[in-house]
């Protein structure tokens, strides 16, 4: 993971690794398709947080909202 930090990679090169993550080049959206999670990213694009920060918070935004209010749609949530 050391070759994804922001101190090892350019601003173009954190692009692409979030845009291949996402599948925009799979789908022929290379210029963002609609930005459908790329927004999410744009932090770790800009050098501002790690993706291991992102990734962190979301995981505890969605643990939080999930024991609130429980979802239908996961057969797992006990």
């Amino acid at each position: 993971m050391e070759q994804y930090l922001i101190k090892n990679t350019t601003k173009e090169q954190r692009e692409k690794i979030v845009k291949d993550a996402l599948g925009y080049s799979d789908l022929g959206c290379e210029d963002g398709g609609g930005r459908y999670g790329y927004d999410f990213y744009e932090p770790y694009i800009n050098g501002e947080k790690e993706l291991s920060e992102l990734n962190q918070a979301f995981r505890a935004t969605y643990v939080s909202e999930s024991k609130e209010r429980p979802s239908s749609g996961c057969s797992y949530y006990k």
